[in-house]
């Protein structure tokens, strides 16, 4: 019975806490302001922000913050919020104070939470060896473990060309793997090109100043293509036929020369 009593406790301080935050406007005319205005840190990494609670509407009122993981630290109307190592994919971090009339005023952190790509490789779907000049095939490139897939671009790139870059549409927060296809048309004029792709998490202006990027290994095309026709000069048929005639009749006189020749030595040794 103690037992229950306590769960009955809990659940009831945990609903105050949820309808607490969830009925706290967030649009009053001096609400709290954060510094950093939003919060991205990589996984594992520390993190802190600051909460001004207000200017003059909350100076004798009660106030705080409420955050998933981490500790705060209050010194007059500023509260300091700091995380060791940030564990959490989806962390809420939300300021408040009680308003004179009977109302929460609060402002909430957005907070990323981010992992670069563990590998980014890159494949053909469906087929190995040589490709054949004209005939389509698919790429695919497949990025592990990173997050948050939304803020993820991959590009393919044949040579130094982009082909055009693709987004996710995945709303997950946690590591995931996505995979991404071009469909690609060969010619003889690619044999040797290297088709590659990267992966980049564009994580906005309050992001690291260098996007973290992973790239691909290369996959070097080799195209099967057929040689160009040689187109052959036609030669009109009456040509053909004096050719022909002009050959017979050279060959008749060698025959005929050779017959008088042997006859004249047959003439000649018999009068011997």
């Amino acid at each position: 019975m103690f037992f229950r009593f306590i769960l009955v406790i809990v659940s009831l301080g945990t609903f105050l806490h949820d309808l607490r935050v969830s009925s706290c406007d967030t649009n009053c005319a001096d609400k709290p302001v954060f510094s950093p205005s939003r919060l991205v840190v990589q996984y594992g990494d520390p993190a802190s922000a600051r909460c001004f609670v207000c200017q003059h509407a909350c100076l004798s009122n009660p106030s705080g913050l409420e955050a998933s993981d981490g500790q705060t630290q209050s010194n007059g109307t500023i509260i300091l919020w700091t995380v060791d190592s940030m564990t959490e994919w989806d962390t809420s971090v939300v300021c408040y104070y009680n308003h004179d009339e009977g109302y929460q005023c609060c402002s909430k952190l957005p907070v990323t939470v981010y992992q670069p790509p563990h590998n980014v490789s890159i494949s053909f779907v469906n087929h190995t060896g040589p490709m054949l000049e004209g005939h389509q095939y698919t790429l695919q490139c497949t990025v592990q473990d990173v997050a948050p897939a939304e803020n993820l671009i991959v590009t393919f790139y044949k040579g130094q060309t982009a082909l055009g870059p693709q987004q996710s549409n995945n709303k997950e927060r946690t590591p995931v793997t996505e995979i991404f296809t071009l469909n690609i048309t060969p010619r003889k004029e690619d044999v040797g090109i290297q088709y590659w792709c990267e992966a980049k998490l564009e994580l906005g202006p309050e992001g690291p100043q260098s996007p973290p990027v992973v790239m691909s290994e290369n996959i070097i095309a080799t195209v099967y293509y057929h040689p160009p026709v040689q187109h052959l000069i036609p030669i009109p048929v009456m040509a053909i036929v004096a050719v022909s005639a002009l050959v017979l009749i050279i060959a008749m006189f060698l025959l005929f020369f050779f017959c008088l020749r042997t006859r004249t030595r047959t003439v000649a040794t018999i009068e011997d």
